[in-house]
């Protein structure tokens, strides 16, 4: 049965039925239990399974990491949720030494089924210390999946195939998503590991992580009106990479634009680009494009912030120059206008 209901609902859906499946999922982390709930992502748990199943943390990531994977061994499912990525970092030895190796370690004897769920997003001059993705920086890492969902149905199955998985999981949120509102059926499954094809196209691929999925959209419908079909692929899963759906668009259409929402440098869509480059070399008619971060601390102002970061006019922009096109008129379109929408940072 399908419903309608906004990105935050459908993560709070997913961790509510998970939790009403099975008694050992719980959700803990910095300001799960407030009242303003991880932007509504956590709303009504705390009522609906009470404060042993849901709670606050000390400011200790590390610390607190070291927890969910102790959780985890002992055969609970925990759910660990962190306001902002940026700050996973402070727990990396967790993370990279030892919620990523134990199951190799063991022989496979040992499970970590965790999840940890990680906000970033723009806006409100959030600055080089709250700005981050660092979804490469994870998927480098063997022994941990990473999924970005971008829609409300892939918030609600996506989620529940993390919290099921019996290896640590990160899904990684981008603020601005939450307010997104769209159609979601519990009884689609997402597999970990599975692009969407979001808008079939025959002349230029445009593949996209996270809030880029909306901008290329928005880049897909002006490019529409210069009679561009442009296909339009969400890879959801940066690790395991569905690498065969995208290969296989590329194929098709000879050109390529991958809108990463991250830095550039050393970045996924560098891994990315050189997969299809090596495995569609006789396919491209053009180099594969990059877009993302620009390689320079994220600035705070508004204006220098819509410089740094990639949106549906420079992805019609790279596409227009990869196709010999005159540049098209986007006077009357409007830019970052979701910026409007964004009530504040918490």
């Amino acid at each position: 049965m399908q419903q309608t209901m906004q990105y935050r609902d459908a993560l709070a859906q997913a961790q509510a039925d998970a939790m009403a499946e099975d008694p050992n999922v719980f959700v803990f982390g910095l300001d799960v239990p407030d009242f303003k709930s991880i932007f509504g992502s956590t709303k009504g748990l705390l009522d609906k399974f009470g404060s042993k199943r849901i709670f606050g943390t000390p400011l200790s990531e590390d610390a607190m990491t070291g927890v969910a994977l102790g959780a985890a061994l002992a055969g609970l499912r925990p759910i660990h949720v962190h306001i902002r990525v940026d700050f996973l970092l402070l727990g990396m030895n967790q993370i990279a030494n030892m919620i990523s190796t134990i199951r190799y370690m063991s022989g496979g004897k040992l499970k970590v089924p965790l999840v940890i769920r990680a906000v970033i997003g723009r806006g409100w001059g959030q600055g080089p210390q709250h700005s981050k993705t660092l979804h490469s920086f994870f998927a480098h890492i063997p022994g941990l999946k990473v999924v970005m969902p971008a829609s409300t149905q892939d918030a609600y199955s996506l989620l529940r195939s993390a919290i099921a998985d019996d290896n640590p999981v990160i899904c990684i949120e981008h603020r601005w998503l939450y307010d997104v509102t769209g159609p979601v059926d519990k009884s689609i499954k997402v597999p970990l590991g599975q692009a969407h094809v979001m808008r079939e196209g025959k002349d230029v691929t445009l593949v996209c992580t996270s809030w880029m999925a909306v901008e290329a959209i928005q880049a897909a419908d002006i490019l529409a009106r210069q009679g561009i079909q442009a296909e339009v692929i969400d890879v959801r899963s940066i690790y395991p990479l569905d690498t065969e759906t995208i290969l296989r668009s590329v194929r098709k259409t000879g050109h390529c634009v991958i809108a990463d929402y991250d830095w550039v440098f050393c970045g996924f869509s560098a891994e990315l680009a050189a997969q299809i480059s090596h495995d569609c070399f006789g396919n491209l008619k053009s180099p594969v494009e990059r877009l993302g971060f620009e390689h320079v601390p994220c600035p705070t102002t508004r204006p220098l912030e819509n410089l740094f970061y990639p949106s549906a006019e420079h992805i019609v922009r790279t596409t227009e120059k990869m196709l010999k096109l005159k540049p098209f008129d986007l006077s009357a379109d409007k830019f970052y206008s979701y910026e409007n929408k964004f009530k504040g940072p918490f």
